[in-house]
């Protein structure tokens, strides 16, 4: 019998959800994406959310995603969401306005899951970095499969500036870059990345991946670096795996 499980992943400007294949990582049917609320309260990112599991009929465990470091179901920061999420308990929040039970984890964790599961990093023994650029840069750090939570290596400092806001896919389109002039971002975050953790792969998710043909060429790094094997719905999926294996 095939196993569901459904994933919402929350972002700064879009909040995705589906129902997902367990036994393949696969999308059942479409998904269906809303704006995030601005502000992006937690009383109105939760109401969007019980949008979205309505949606759906889903009445049974919910895996959701969150732009911050995640413990115990809690956020600890809010860099791309409304300051009121810190030391909010996102479980709680989301399943008072689903009525479901709710798994919460950091976004690029959950990608990085999706991505050791189904995608990119499946089958590899080495350390591997999953980079989500979106709205802002988020990473998980994969070794043998395993995910070292809570990474947050997209505010590393770079030339003096955190990364993320001069090198994410937002920064790239906030300031109208060309892929040229973001690809020289880019290959600077990633060789620092390099320099500090000497990985085996690197893995590019979030929206901006579908485009890999138009900047992964550009990057001269040591390690490779290859697209993410379930572009933007490694969240999505990810999330719903977390949950059905908490």
């Amino acid at each position: 019998m095939v196993s569901h499980g459904f994933g919402v992943d929350i972002g700064g400007s879009g909040i995705k959800g589906a129902v997902v294949d367990l036994d393949t990582g696969l999308l059942v049917g479409d998904r269906l994406k809303l704006l995030t609320p601005q502000p992006s309260t937690p009383e109105a990112v939760a109401e969007a959310v019980a949008e979205v599991t309505k949606h759906f009929g889903w009445d049974g465990r919910i895996g959701a995603t969150f732009p911050a470091p995640v413990t115990n179901g809690v956020a600890r920061t809010a860099a791309n969401v409304d300051p009121s999420w810190v030391n909010t308990n996102i479980e709680e929040v989301l399943g008072a306005a689903t009525g479901c039970a709710v798994t919460a984890m950091n976004d690029a964790d959950a990608a990085g899951v999706a991505e050791a599961a189904f995608g990119a990093a499946h089958g590899h023994d080495g350390l591997v970095i999953v980079t989500t650029l979106g709205t802002g840069i988020g990473t998980a750090l994969l070794y043998r499969g395993i995910l070292i939570p809570n990474s947050e290596l997209g505010h590393l400092e770079v030339d003096g500036h955190d990364a993320e806001h001069g090198a994410s896919s937002g920064a790239r389109e906030r300031e109208d870059l060309s892929w040229g002039e973001w690809s020289r971002r880019l290959e600077r975050y990633y060789q620092a990345l390099e320099r500090y953790l000497w990985p085996e792969l690197f893995v590019i998710g979030g929206g901006v991946s579908r485009k890999a043909d138009k900047f992964i060429d550009r990057l001269h790094l040591r390690t490779p670096i290859v697209a993410a094997g379930l572009r933007n719905e490694a969240g999505i999926v990810g999330a719903a795996i977390h949950a059905a294996s908490s």
